[in-house]
C-alpha cells in the first residue's frame, strides 16, 4: 500500500509517520522520497571520504623515492584538512545542538523563536526539510482558566482598539473641545509631573505605576527594573510576593557554577537590589547620636576620633541594629548607616536674635525589607522621645540600588558610570578617585568602608556601553598611591543623594524616544552629548568586603534614583567586559550561595533568633511540610519509624523544621510527638499549629554577638548567657559529608551515656562493658568518633602495628595476596574463617553502629540546627551555617577545651548516619 504502514495484528492502516521514510538504496528499483536528504547525504559522504595515495609507487627496485613518498604523504595531509573543513561546513547537526550552552535543555526546543537570530533561518529550513510540526503561541487554545480569560480581555481590547482609532482617521479634531459659536479650538494643556509627596514619621505609598499594569500590583510593588527581569528570571509567584515585592529568586538558565566562577575567578554578577528598603533620619547632632545609641551603637570607637571619618560622611557603618526588649536586648537585623556630610561654613547656623543654633544633620539608614516595618517603628518611638524631636522619613521608593560582585564589577561601573561634567575641574574630587580606579580586580582592596558620591551622565546617551582600556595589572604606582592615601577625607560636600530636589530633577530624564530621534540625527555609533534635557543623576557608590576572610571578593553598591535604576541596569547588564561576555544576572538564590561561599551568614535565614528570622522559618516549615505531603507515601520519610540506633526510634523535634522549641524545652505540640496508630490520626495530627503561637515561642530565643559569646567565655565573672540565646556558627566537615537544612547538630558526648555510678559503687571491670542492652549507647563512643579526626586515626593505626610487630600474635585474620594463586587463596579464606570469632548471640541491628559507623549522641548532646547548607564550590567540601544554644557551647569549650570543644557531630534530618564537624563563631 502506497503511503501506508499496515500493522502485523489487524491490518488497520496506521498514517505515515511525521519523519519521510530514508532515501532507497542504489540497487533497489524504488525512487527516492527526499532528494534533498538523498544530496545532504550524498555531501556528507563525499566530506568524509578522505583520499590517499598507495605507498607502492614510491618504491622502484627496493628502494625508497623519498620525494615521492613526501609527495604522496603531502597530498595526504591536505585531504585529510580538506575533509575535516567540508564535514565541518557540511551541517552535520542540527541548529537546536549549537545553542549556547547556557540555552542546552536535556529536551531540544523547536521553536525557532527560542534560539539565537542568525540561527533561525537555518533552524526553519531544517524544520521543513524533516517535517518538524511548529506550534504558534498566538493560536495555541488556551489550556487553563485563567489564560483563556487573559485571551478574552486581550481579544476585547484589540476590538477597541481599532474601534477608537478607527474615530481618530475620522475625526482627527475630535480630541479638541469647541466653545463658543466661532468653534474656537481650546488646546490640551501638557502638565508636568508632579514631585512625589513624602510624608514624615509615616509610611509612604510606592509609587503609581501604568493604568495596564496597575492590577498586577495591588499587594505588591514591582522592581524597576521588573519588566526585563520577568522575561529572564524566575520570579516569586504572584499571589505570594516575597517582602510586599516581586523578587526575582533565579535565572531561569544554568547558573549555579557559572555565578561561582564569575563571583570569584572572571566576569561579575549584578543584582537589582531596590527592594532593599532605605530610612532617612534628619534632626540634631546630639539627637541623632542618642537614637543610634538606643539601637545598639554604642562602641566606643564611633563616638570618637576614630569614628570622625563616618560622622563626616567619608565612611559607612555596617552591623546588627537591636532594640531594647524587657529586661534584655533583642536584634533587629542588619544596616548600612551613611551619614551626609555638612556644608562648610554652616556647622552652626545662626537666628534673627544673632543666637547660634544646633546643627541639623541628616543620614540613611539601609536595612532588609523583612526587618523594614520593626525598625521603622523603633525609630518612631525613639524620635518622638528626644528634645528638640527629630524625624524620619520612608524613602523605600526613592532610592533604589545595584549591587555588583566579581573582579569586572569595578571595570563594569566605570564603562556605564560617566562624570556629568566633561571638565576634569568640574567633576568633583570623588569623580576624580574614582576614573582613576581602572585595574582594581577587587573592591576589598579598597579602604574599609570606603564610599563615592558623584554626579553621573544618563546611561542611555552613551548606549550601546564600549569596553575601557583596562590596564594590564593593579601594581601602577598611581592606584597603590591613590588607595593608600585615599584622598577624600577632605573638602567633603553635601551629597546630592540626600537632596529631595536633585532626586526629583534627575527623575525627569527625557524618555526613550526622545533619545532616539537625537541618535537619527547624529552619525551612527557617535554617543550623544549632554544637552540642558539631561538632568545630572547623583549616585552614591559603597565599597564593602568580607570580614572573615581578607581574599574574598568585595562587593560594590549602587544607590541611586529608583527611576533611574533601569536606565543604569540596561547598560550595565550589556557592558562587554574586557575578559569576554557580560556581567550575569543574579537573583535571591545566588545571593544566598555567593554568602554560603564566603561564610557569611544570610539575613533573614541564618538569623533565627530574630523576629524576621523567626518569621522566615515558619514559612519554610509550612513549605517543606507541603513538599512532603506531595510525595508519594513510598518515597517519603516517615519520622515516627527512622532508626537512631541502640532503640532509639523516631527523629529528634520536628523532622522539616530547626525546631529550636524542642531544644530548650519549650512548650510546643510538636507534629511528631505524639504517636499515631494508623494513617487517619497521622494526617490528623499533620496540621501546623497556629503561626502565631509558634511565632510567639521562637520569640523568646535570642541571638547573641560574637563578641559577647568571646567574652563570656573569656571571664566567668560576666556570668552565664541568657537564656535560650543562640549564637551563629560556621561548620566545616572533617572528612565527609554534606549538610543540608535543619540538620541535627550534637556535641560529642560527655560522659558514658549509662547512668553514672556513685563512687561505692564503681569497680574496675575484668572485661570491657557490654553495650547490647536495648536503649543503651556504647561506652566509647567519643572515642569512637574522635577515632574520625585524620590526625588521630593515623596515630591509632601507627601504634596498633607497633604494637602487633612488638606481641607478634596472629590474631588478626591473614590478608589475600594480590598476586596469589587459586590454592593459597583457598588456604588463606579457609584459615580466616576458622580464626574469625563471631559475637553469639549476633547483636540486634543498628544497635552499635550503623552500617560501621559510628553512631549518633543522645538528645541530651543536642546544641543546634544548621539553617543553610551544601557542598561549597570554593572550600571543595561540605560546609554549614548553623545555630548553636551559647550555654550548651560554653559548657563544652570551658571543659573539653577549644580543640575538643568546637567539634561537633552533624546528622541530616531522617537519616541515621552522622559526620564529624567543627564549628567557628561566624
Amino acid at each position: 500500500m502506497d503511503g501506508k504502514k499496515t500493522s502485523s495484528s489487524g491490518g488497520r492502516a496506521l498514517e505515515v509517520r511525521k519523519r519521510k521514510e530514508p532515501p532507497s538504496g542504489a540497487n533497489s528499483g524504488k525512487t527516492q522520497a527526499n532528494p534533498a536528504r538523498a544530496s545532504k547525504r550524498g555531501k556528507f559522504y563525499d566530506a568524509r571520504n578522505i583520499r590517499s595515495q598507495p605507498s607502492d609507487a614510491a618504491l622502484q627496485d627496493g628502494r625508497l623515492d623519498l620525494q615521492q613518498f613526501l609527495s604522496a604523504r603531502e597530498f595526504e595531509i591536505n585531504a585529510l584538512e580538506s575533509s575535516m573543513r567540508k564535514t565541518k561546513a557540511a551541517n552535520a547537526t542540527r541548529v537546536f545542538q549549537q545553542v549556547p550552552r547556557a540555552m542546552r535543555r536535556r529536551t531540544a526546543s523547536h521553536n525557532v523563536k527560542r534560539i539565537p537570530k542568525r540561527l533561525r533561518e537555518r533552524a526553519r529550513r531544517e524544520q521543513i526539510e524533516d517535517n518538524t510540526p511548529t506550534v504558534d503561541a498566538r493560536k495555541r487554545r488556551p489550556r487553563t482558566t485563567r489564560a483563556r480569560i487573559r485571551a478574552e480581555t486581550a481579544k476585547k481590547l484589540d476590538i477597541l482598539a481599532a474601534r477608537k482609532k478607527k474615530k481618530q482617521l475620522q475625526n482627527p479634531a475630535g480630541a479638541a473641545d469647541l466653545n463658543g459659536k466661532e468653534g474656537r479650538v481650546i488646546p490640551t494643556v501638557h502638565t508636568r509631573t508632579p514631585r512625589p509627596k513624602i510624608r514624615r514619621n509615616t509610611l509612604n505609598d510606592p509609587p503609581k505605576s501604568k493604568t495596564k499594569f496597575s492590577k498586577r500590583q495591588i499587594n505588591k510593588t514591582w522592581l524597576p527594573t521588573h519588566l526585563w527581569l520577568a522575561k529572564r528570571a524566575t520570579m516569586t509567584r504572584p499571589g505570594q510576593p516575597l517582602w510586599r515585592f516581586a523578587i526575582p529568586l533565579t535565572p531561569t538558565e544554568k547558573c549555579y557554577r557559572p555565578t561561582h566562577r564569575a563571583s570569584g575567578q572572571k566576569g561579575a554578577v549584578a543584582w537589582d537590589m531596590s527592594y532593599m528598603s532605605t530610612i532617612g533620619l534628619y534632626g540634631s547632632t546630639e539627637g541623632v547620636e542618642r537614637v543610634l545609641k538606643a539601637l545598639g551603637l554604642t562602641q566606643e570607637s564611633l563616638w570618637a576620633n576614630r569614628g570622625k571619618k563616618w560622622r563626616d560622611g567619608s565612611r559607612k557603618w555596617t552591623g546588627i541594629l537591636s532594640k531594647q526588649s524587657k529586661d534584655s536586648r533583642r536584634d533587629i537585623g542588619p544596616a548600612t548607616i551613611l551619614w551626609n556630610p555638612e556644608a562648610l561654613g554652616q556647622d552652626t547656623l545662626m537666628t534673627d536674635a544673632s543666637s547660634p543654633k544646633k546643627s541639623q544633620r541628616q543620614l540613611f539608614i539601609r536595612t532588609h525589607p523583612s526587618c523594614f516595618l520593626e525598625l521603622f517603628n523603633e525609630l518612631l518611638k525613639l524620635v518622638k522621645m528626644q528634645t528638640p524631636q527629630l524625624y524620619v522619613e520612608d524613602l523605600r521608593f526613592e532610592i533604589g540600588s545595584i549591587e555588583l560582585i566579581g573582579p569586572g564589577s569595578t571595570e563594569t561601573l566605570l564603562g556605564v558610570l560617566q562624570p556629568y561634567h566633561d571638565k576634569p575641574g568640574a567633576e568633583g574630587r570623588h569623580a576624580h578617585i574614582f576614573r582613576s580606579l581602572a585595574g582594581v580586580d577587587n573592591p576589598a582592596s579598597l579602604p574599609k568602608d570606603a564610599l563615592l558620591s558623584c554626579s553621573i551622565r544618563d546611561p542611555r546617551l552613551s548606549y550601546p556601553p564600549r569596553t575601557i582600556a583596562v590596564p594590564n595589572g593593579s601594581n601602577s604606582p598611581a592606584l597603590l598611591d591613590t588607595l593608600t592615601k585615599w584622598p577624600v577625607d577632605d573638602d567633603l560636600k553635601p551629597f546630592g543623594l540626600f537632596s529631595r530636589d536633585s532626586r526629583f530633577q534627575a527623575s525627569r530624564m527625557p524618555p526613550q524616544k526622545s533619545l532616539n530621534r537625537r541618535k537619527g540625527s547624529n552619525t551612527p555609533g557617535e554617543h550623544l552629548s549632554v544637552t540642558a534635557v539631561d538632568p545630572p543623576i547623583p549616585v552614591i557608590l559603597l565599597a564593602s568586603r568580607v570580614a572573615t576572610d581578607g581574599q574574598a571578593q568585595g562587593t560594590w553598591t549602587l544607590l541611586a534614583p529608583w527611576r533611574c535604576i533601569s536606565a543604569i541596569w540596561y547598560s550595565l547588564i550589556h557592558y562587554p567586559l574586557s575578559t569576554g561576555g557580560n556581567p550575569r544576572l543574579g537573583g535571591l538564590d545566588e545571593i544566598r550561595q555567593i554568602a554560603f561561599e564566603q561564610g557569611i551568614p544570610w539575613f533573614p535565614g541564618d538569623f533565627p533568633g530574630t523576629d524576621a528570622g523567626s518569621r522566615w522559618e515558619l514559612e519554610q516549615r509550612k513549605q517543606r511540610k507541603q513538599d512532603w505531603d506531595r510525595r508519594p507515601r513510598g518515597k517519603r520519610v516517615e519520622w515516627k519509624s527512622l532508626d537512631l540506633g541502640a532503640g532509639r526510634k523516631g527523629e529528634v523535634g520536628e523532622g522539616f523544621a530547626c525546631d529550636f522549641e524542642h531544644l530548650f524545652g519549650l512548650l510546643k505540640d510538636s507534629i511528631t510527638a505524639t504517636p499515631v496508630t494508623n494513617d487517619a490520626d497521622a494526617m490528623d495530627l499533620s496540621t501546623p499549629e497556629d503561626p502565631e503561637t509558634s511565632l510567639s515561642k521562637l520569640a523568646t530565643v535570642t541571638q547573641i554577638a560574637k563578641t559577647s559569646f568571646t567574652g563570656f567565655l573569656a571571664s566567668s565573672n560576666l556570668g552565664e548567657p541568657p537564656a535560650h540565646s543562640i549564637i551563629t556558627v560556621q561548620l566545616t566537615f572533617v572528612t565527609r559529608g554534606v549538610a543540608n537544612a535543619c540538620a541535627r547538630i550534637y556535641r560529642l558526648p560527655t560522659v558514658a551515656p549509662d547512668v553514672a555510678l556513685s563512687s561505692m559503687e564503681a569497680e574496675v571491670p575484668a572485661t570491657e562493658p557490654s553495650s547490647s542492652s536495648l536503649g543503651s549507647l556504647p561506652h566509647d563512643l567519643r572515642d569512637q568518633w574522635l577515632r574520625k579526626l585524620p590526625l588521630r586515626a593515623a596515630k591509632t593505626n601507627t601504634a596498633s602495628s607497633r604494637r602487633g610487630r612488638q606481641t607478634k600474635t596472629d590474631s588478626a585474620p591473614p590478608r589475600m595476596n594480590p598476586g596469589s594463586d587459586l590454592a593459597t587463596s583457598k588456604i588463606v579464606i579457609a584459615k580466616s574463617l576458622l580464626t574469625t570469632q563471631l559475637p553469639y548471640p549476633r547483636p540486634a541491628a543498628n544497635q552499635s553502629d550503623v552500617g560501621g559507623h559510628p553512631l549518633c549522641p543522645g538528645e541530651n548532646d543536642l546544641i543546634g540546627f544548621v539553617t543553610s547548607g551544601a557542598f561549597s564550590l570554593s572550600e571543595g567540601k561540605g560546609t554549614a551555617i548553623g545555630s548553636i544554644s551559647a550555654a550548651k557551647a560554653l559548657e563544652t569549650l570551658r571543659g573539653a577545651g577549644a580543640r575538643e570543644g568546637k567539634l561537633c557531630i552533624v546528622r541530616n534530618a531522617g537519616e541515621s548516619v552522622g559526620w564529624l564537624a567543627r564549628w567557628e563563631l561566624a
